[in-house]
């Protein structure tokens, strides 16, 4: 019978955090088990949380903005204290929405301009430690006696501590049926743990006997963990096999029972590795992320050193600029490797070369001498 998990899936890529979706592939003839409810997506209102599996080097600043007096640019024209307008319309978006929005804005002014909650010269000193706040992306912005205070979190638009970078664009087909799993074990133990996962991992897809796990590659990631990458081959009676989308897997896998179960074999994480397609890519690139300046995400769209292989993707807060560093530098260590075992077969070839050269030589020299008559 047909794979349906009750209704129709979507498939998380890797940059959900963007808020892109796509339909999920068409659906084969195997079952896993009996479907059950599925879980809220794994990345659904997460931004730029997922792990990366090839990160590039590039980044741009954020423009800068001043701290007393004017904020500077951020996109959001301050066109004096109560004349604040989005930098674009929400596409799509409910007009309940927009004035949430437009509220929202008018409060995080108010709080970083012109608060009123002691009505004499501290309310200029309560503006500044907002103003302050809101370029740490931490803390309450008190603006009034009567309101409750404006939360600031790191992906307002006043945060200073933004960049962008880019990352890879998977290039892999929905039919290859590629899944990253993060795993909170390092690479050594998982691979000496390699054929006990897959076994477990083969009963948590419902143990069925015409599909297998298989193994794509195992590397390290930062912080003592790794990455496992699998693909499911589904075996018909008549001899005939076929790996299962990732969509379709990664859409198992979201299930809430399913998710519990690979969280005890050390699962925190699952991604589908799967291209984006025209029109997702479209999309991406046409919103700017939360709290990232319009201006600057052009920017970033035309310094992106290679477009066709490259997309920008924002990095907010200190935390996210040392993942993209541990990243950088387990990368380095990977190439360093590689390089080193490279070395060493060159190395290994010199001295067969040599070898041979030199009983070639020993040769000629104990043949006996022949004269020419």
């Amino acid at each position: 019978m047909a794979f349906n998990f009750g209704g129709a899936s979507s498939n998380a890529s890797a940059f959900g955090g963007f808020g892109s979706t796509s339909s999920a592939g068409a659906g084969t003839n195997f079952n896993f088990s009996t479907p059950s409810n599925t879980g809220a997506s794994l990345f659904g209102n997460t931004q730029n949380k997922g792990f990366s599996f090839s990160s590039g080097l590039g980044s741009s600043a954020p423009a800068g903005m001043g701290f007393g007096g004017a904020l500077g640019s951020t996109g959001l024209g301050f066109g004096g204290f109560g004349g604040i307008q989005p930098a674009q319309n929400q596409q799509g978006g409910m007009f309940n929405q927009q004035a949430s929005q437009s509220s929202q804005l008018f409060n995080t002014a108010s709080a970083l301009s012109a608060p009123s909650v002691l009505n004499d010269e501290r309310d200029s000193i309560l503006a500044r430690w907002n103003q302050l706040q809101a370029f740490w992306g931490v803390g309450k912005g008190y603006y009034s006696s009567s309101t409750p205070p404006v939360e600031f979190s790191q992906e307002n638009p006043f945060c200073r501590f933004k960049a962008v970078g880019y990352s890879c664009v998977p290039d892999v087909k929905d039919e290859d049926g590629l899944v990253a799993l993060a795993l909170n074990k390092k690479e050594v133990e998982v691979r000496s743990q390699q054929q006990q996962l897959v076994e477990s991992m083969h009963k948590v897809l419902g143990g069925n006997p015409t599909l297998s796990v298989n193994v794509e590659g195992v590397r390290a990631l930062p912080d003592d963990q790794a990455e496992m990458i699998i693909y499911l081959v589904e075996r018909s009676p008549n001899g005939t096999s076929k790996r299962v989308p990732a969509s379709t897997l990664y859409s198992y896998m979201e299930q809430l029972n399913v998710k519990s179960a690979l969280q005890q074999l050390g699962v925190i994480m699952a991604v589908s590795r799967t291209a984006l397609t025209p029109a997702q890519l479209k999309q991406l690139l046409q919103n700017p992320p939360a709290g990232v300046d319009p201006i600057i995400w052009e920017q970033a769209k035309v310094d992106n050193p290679d477009p066709e292989k490259l997309i920008p993707v924002p990095m907010v807060g200190f935390k996210e600029l040392l993942r993209r560093l541990k990243i950088q530098d387990q990368m380095t260590k990977q190439h360093q490797t590689r390089v080193d075992i490279i070395s060493n077969d060159i190395s290994e070839l010199d001295e067969e070369h040599l070898r041979v050269q030199l009983e070639t030589i020993q040769s000629d020299l104990n043949a006996p001498t022949q004269f020419k008559v």
